[in-house]
């Protein structure tokens, strides 16, 4: 718990430099000021992680990284110091006392939780190997025929890798997951204003999703799984859009350039896991207005943002695996001696959508959607979850009754909420279709229930309804929160966070160097290095690690 706590603060001082970099350009170039420190440290983590992604590319990810990193910081302190005095001076006397109480305490839960708990199951089987990968070389080419899963190649593997401290500590910390918790509950915290304006904005509807989310994750986020990261940035972008909503329908001018920084976070959210790909659904808002006022320079610069996010994010993939996004090999665009062979490709991501649809056989991928979703209903969801998905199915015929109605009354003002509702819903049909696992898009299933609701209370009038149940189910959560601290309160994890787990591997050797394999199922934890779930038919592309595999010629 105290290694947990000391990381952070050092993510909290290294984002809050180069996010207030950011913010600072952004305000003088853009006349735009960056509101709020959430936005500012989630303005950081983009920020870094591009960085991390991108040094990866000619370097391991340790300490020179963060040497780098530091410099950097040193030199926006020297900078802008006087400027951080004083944004600092304001958020403080801005933010209430209340506030001020619940984050210190919001930090030692989350590091509380972050610091034991369940480590998902994928976490011991790919993602401590993948971010050793990055610690131990950066990306070497064809890492993907090594074990397949490693070509998922997610910005949240590069975020945990630049902040382990596995060059400093001898051990590799995997915080990333409980740190992003921490800053949506940070955001969350907004809805005290619920109690004092005595009512609820569509944005406090977003909030509570994210809390739900957050009180159903606690006990999880130890784990470095992408999931939480893009799980909890997904919440971030619809909660800031529709507050920036909220200030621009009381307000007498529209400000675009929160828009689109939201749209390059979207961009953000989709290196974290390709298929939250439809968030960006919400440039459409953006893009229509800056083309009818002919801004080119403007459309310019977030495209080049845009790419700027995601490049190093191909380039990583393509490295890995030979394509350009995976696992899509119908887009082939390079001929490199170390891409994965299309077979195999297929065949896992039809393993993970029939996994997710409860079929288990890779060959029932093709079947419709009307065959396997009563199965997938009745044996996978809780009764929570079963309320929750067929609250989503209502919510698609109320969205196209309102649809309909603010087209046919030409009801302008409700554009803007038209498109977040239908960007939360395509989200949730896609994932719905493809592999519906819940931790994949518990993000969607709350926003297209919580969203449709609020914008039908607020019609009614009825918003009590929904102070009463928020008030029942956040005493049930904070009793079973006091069960869980005094059920692992006897966890040694105090001093050191928990570590990932530990399993009996056999050992085999390719190109006279060493490589590990369970003994048992397919997991081997981070412990024992290079390792995958079977011995691959590939060979080194060189004499050692760095130059990477291919398959067998």
């Amino acid at each position: 718990m105290l290694s947990v706590g000391l990381n952070w603060i050092y993510v909290i001082l290294t984002t809050f430099c180069v996010g207030y970099g950011i913010a600072y350009l952004v305000e003088k170039k853009l006349h735009y000021r960056i509101r709020g420190m959430d936005s500012v440290l989630m303005a950081g983590l983009v920020a870094v992680t591009v960085y991390a992604e991108l040094f990866s590319l000619f370097y391991k990810v340790g300490a020179v990284a963060n040497g780098i990193l530091l410099a950097v910081c040193a030199v926006v302190l020297f900078l802008l110091h006087r400027q951080i005095r004083r944004s600092l001076g304001d958020w403080w006397r801005e933010t209430s006392r209340i506030k001020k109480e619940l984050l210190p305490i919001l930090f030692l839960l989350w590091a509380y939780f972050s610091s034991r708990g369940y480590m998902a199951y994928d976490s011991d089987l790919y993602h401590a190997q993948s971010i050793r990968w990055m610690e131990e070389y950066g990306v070497v080419p064809g890492l993907g025929n090594l074990h397949e899963r490693f070509a998922y190649n997610s910005a949240a593997f590069a975020v945990n890798a630049l902040y382990s401290m596995k060059w400093l500590l001898g051990r590799s910390l995997h915080t990333a997951s409980g740190f992003f918790a921490l800053l949506l509950s940070a955001t969350a915290l907004e809805l005290g204003r619920t109690w004092k304006e005595k009512k609820l904005r569509l944005a406090d509807y977003a909030m509570i999703g994210a809390v739900y989310y957050l009180v159903t994750i606690w006990d999880e986020v130890t784990a470095p799984s992408s999931d939480y990261l893009i799980m909890c940035t997904l919440f971030f972008i619809v909660i800031k859009w529709l507050l920036c909503l909220e200030r621009d329908s009381s307000a007498a001018g529209e400000k675009l350039v929160p828009y689109g920084l939201l749209c390059v976070a979207g961009v953000y959210a989709l290196t974290l896991k390709l298929t939250a790909g439809l968030i960006l659904l919400l440039v459409i808002k953006p893009a229509v207005s800056l083309i009818r006022g002919k801004r080119w320079r403007e459309i310019l610069l977030y495209l080049g943002l845009g790419l700027l996010v995601c490049l190093p994010w191909m380039a990583r993939t393509v490295v890995i695996s030979g394509w350009l996004l995976y696992p899509f090999p119908a887009l082939d665009l390079f001929s490199v001696d170390w891409k994965m062979p299309a077979g195999p490709i297929a065949v896992d991501a039809a393993q993970i959508k029939t996994w997710g649809r409860a079929l288990y056989d890779a060959r029932l991928v093709g079947l419709p959607m009307h065959q396997w979703f009563p199965g997938w209903f009745s044996t996978t969801l809780s009764g929570m979850e079963k309320l929750l998905i067929l609250g989503d199915l209502a919510c698609i015929l109320l969205f196209v009754i309102y649809a309909v109605f603010s087209l046919v009354k030409k009801r302008k003002e409700n554009l803007d909420v038209l498109l977040v509702l239908a960007t939360v819903i395509s989200s949730y049909a896609f994932w719905q279709y493809s592999a519906p696992i819940l931790r994949y898009g518990y993000a969607y299933v709350l926003l297209v229930d919580l969203l449709m609701a609020g914008v039908i209370l607020q019609k009614l009038r009825r918003q009590r309804i929904l102070y009463a149940l928020i008030c029942l189910y956040g005493g049930y959560k904070l009793v079973m929160m006091g069960d869980y601290i005094r059920g692992n309160y006897l966890v040694d994890a105090y001093i050191w966070q928990q570590d990932y787990g530990s399993y009996e591997v056999v050992s085999y050797e390719l190109g006279g160097i060493t490589f590990y394999a369970p003994a048992m199922g397919d997991r081997a934890g981070y412990d024992y290095f290079p390792a995958a779930p079977t011995q691959p038919e590939i060979e080194l592309r060189g004499e050692g690690l760095k130059d990477g595999f291919r398959p067998v010629q």
